[in-house]
């Protein structure tokens, strides 16, 4: 995915440094959405599809790494690095254990912020490397509209190409019909008539996980599906 595209959510309650942030992740051509505290920071994790979150520790109200702790148990996966004065090993340490990917101590030096941002994007596969999207074991390639799974190459049509890609940047999030209806078939299925839906989505399961191994998809009951 291209950097424009890739939206950062940021919590921190210095306004400064949530500017200076906001500011480095710009001008690298990330968008970002800045909040000043954790409240209504779930809401928008459930409207939108940011693909990081940059926590302060120090935060009114939820101190930062109970509120990681808190959406980790909710099932949020987000990639969360945290941005904080707290540099003990201890505090490291409990920032790894509450959830968090990473952990960058204040004052932290620019260049070295947004490289870290960048290489944890690209693990989670939400920064593509080159035209490459990956996850876990499966490489997906944008521009040549190939997929391979633990090495082995699979054949998929245009539009498993595009589902997979779709489920590939919404990984553990639950995708109720609607929603998937409404990114992959608009014009082409009746929104009431979810069979087509439930026979591509098997299809390309058979072609991924033949052997039901992998366990990247399920069904979640009166819902819809989760790929992770």
């Amino acid at each position: 995915m291209q950097k424009e595209k890739i939206e950062i959510l940021i919590i921190e309650d210095e306004e400064d440094i949530l500017e200076l942030v906001e500011y480095l992740l710009n001008k690298e051509g990330y968008k970002t959405t800045g909040f000043l505290s954790t409240e209504h920071v779930i809401q928008f994790l459930d409207e939108e599809s940011p693909s990081l979150l940059i926590v302060d520790r120090n935060l009114p109200n939820m101190e930062g790494s109970q509120f990681v702790a808190h959406i980790r148990e909710q099932g949020y996966t987000i990639p969360v690095i945290f941005l904080t004065a707290k540099d003990s090993q201890s505090d490291i340490e409990d920032g790894f254990e509450s959830g968090g990917d990473d952990y960058i101590t204040k004052p932290f030096h620019p260049k070295e912020f947004i490289l870290r941002v960048n290489a944890l994007l690209r693990r989670s596969g939400a920064l593509a490397s080159g035209d490459i999207v990956k996850y876990k074991e499966i490489a997906l390639n944008c521009s040549k509209k190939t997929v391979s799974v633990g090495g082995n190459d699979i054949v998929l049509t245009q539009f498993e190409n595009d589902l997979l890609y779709f489920l590939i940047q919404n990984a553990g999030k639950n995708l109720d019909r609607e929603v998937l209806h409404n990114a992959l078939w608009q014009g082409k299925i009746e929104s009431s008539n979810y069979n087509a839906m439930n026979v591509a989505i098997n299809r390309l399961k058979k072609k991924i996980d033949p052997e039901c191994k992998l366990g990247y998809f399920h069904a979640i009951w009166g819902i819809g599906y989760k790929f992770e």
